[in-house]
């Protein structure tokens, strides 16, 4: 059968999109998706129309309310845009059983084996782009290639609407990225560019041709032997189809900087509960936690750390959020709060027995949690909370849906 396919299906401006579809009257209109433009907060997505005036996820809502005052500013509906996106996923398995969700709208599908079904990997893409069109209403742009990185650096190439097919030969793959800017390559964000740049290394085929031992004198050995490989188009990585690379998160930013520890831990209390409701209700365990911090001058850290076992109750992900949260010195007021979690698995659930002196701690506080949510779905979220569980007025809930890093597209 010779080489993998893989394609990576990457949504157009999804989460515009979506609402450009259910309202008919914006289409053709520059659509931003976020906090409203004369409140604090950040673009979620951004419609092509609105991306002409340089509005991009991310950016503070009120720069892009100034770059684009007749835009539409809509509040994000995740329970929308997740329902769209099971969809669209139920699509890519009627091609293969192969998918590696990313995020709510991109996703990897092997389709090596779908090949003698349905014809070669281009047409695969053509025919997986055509019934998402008709099913959703929605365009995707896809990349066809031998490997991921290759697949997901190709679907960015021609969006929207495009499919892009790089070549298999290892040569040809060389030529193919040869002319890229370095910046394509996994891995090189803004100062590993700059670093790259300021000794001529401005595309991926300078990294091809450039001296080994320069580069890892430069950015350090394996870094330097990940590029170098990279630039090649080797990536011999196979789907990840258990889910541990999948992210859960919920974030808060404040219309006023927050500069009181107190309403930090209850903020942080209530992202890590929310977190811990839709990873039972989705059946994961987190392995990693993650806190998030941005200051008024947008400077944002994150820090994480495993947990061992692996958790899902709240009283386990509220403790060790709070532990990050406590090692931090917090000198400045706080934007944004965020709690995520990470390297997602399944496993038996077991007989959690709640009163059963002889369960450990971990079953016995997932067990309670587990109690709290059938509580909360039987008589509503009040009729159970946390004593400290008085959200601040002026918070702003924001929130990512489960496979979820930010959206792209």
């Amino acid at each position: 059968m010779g080489h993998r396919t893989i394609l990576h299906v990457d949504m157009d401006a999804f989460f515009a999109a979506v609402e450009q579809h259910d309202h008919p009257e914006l289409r053709g209109r520059p659509v931003v998706v976020g906090a409203p433009a004369d409140q604090r907060g950040v673009v979620a997505a951004a419609s092509y129309e609105a991306r002409r005036y340089g509005i991009h996820s991310a950016m503070p809502a009120r720069e892009a309310g100034r770059r684009c005052p007749h835009a539409v500013f809509l509040p994000p509906r995740m329970a929308r845009y997740a329902q769209v996106s099971r969809r669209i996923f139920a699509l890519c398995e009627r091609f293969t059983p192969l998918v590696e969700p990313l995020s709510l709208d991109e996703a990897f599908l092997d389709v090596t084996g779908a090949r003698r079904l349905y014809g070669t990997g281009p047409e695969i893409a053509a025919q997986l782009r055509a019934v998402i069109r008709r099913e959703t209403g929605l365009t995707a742009s896809v990349g066809v290639a031998p490997n991921k990185f290759l697949a997901k650096l190709a679907s960015d190439l021609h969006k929207p609407d495009g499919l892009t097919v790089v070549p298999t030969a290892p040569a040809a793959v060389r030529d193919f990225l040869a002319p890229l800017p370095v910046d394509k390559l996994w891995g090189v964000g803004r100062v590993t560019r700059e670093k790259l740049e300021r000794a001529g290394l401005r595309t991926i085929g300078d990294v091809q041709q450039a001296d080994g031992r320069r580069l890892a004198a430069l950015l350090g050995r394996p870094v330097a032997a990940a590029l170098q490989r990279l630039s090649r188009g080797e990536d011999d990585r196979a789907l990840e189809l258990d889910g541990e690379d999948l992210t859960i998160s919920r974030e808060h930013t404040f219309l006023e900087d927050c500069r009181e520890a107190e309403t930090l831990a209850c903020v942080l209390s209530d992202l890590a509960d929310d977190v811990g409701r839709r990873l039972r209700a989705a059946g994961k365990y987190a392995g990693l936690i993650r806190l998030k911090l941005r200051w008024k001058n947008y400077q944002t850290i994150t820090r994480q750390q495993p947990l061992d076992p692996p958790a899902c109750d709240d009283v386990r992900l509220r403790a060790a959020a709070h532990r990050l949260l406590a090692a931090e010195q917090l000198g400045a007021p706080v934007r944004l709060i965020g709690c995520g979690v990470g390297k997602l698995t399944r496993r038996p659930a077991g007989q959690l027995a709640l009163f059963d002196a002889n369960a450990g701690a971990p079953q016995r506080v997932e067990a309670l949690s587990r109690a709290v949510d059938r509580i909360r779905r039987q008589f509503g979220t009040a009729a159970i909370r946390r004593a400290d569980a008085t959200p601040p007025a002026g918070c702003r809930k924001r929130q990512s849906a489960p496979h979820p890093r930010p959206p792209a597209g």
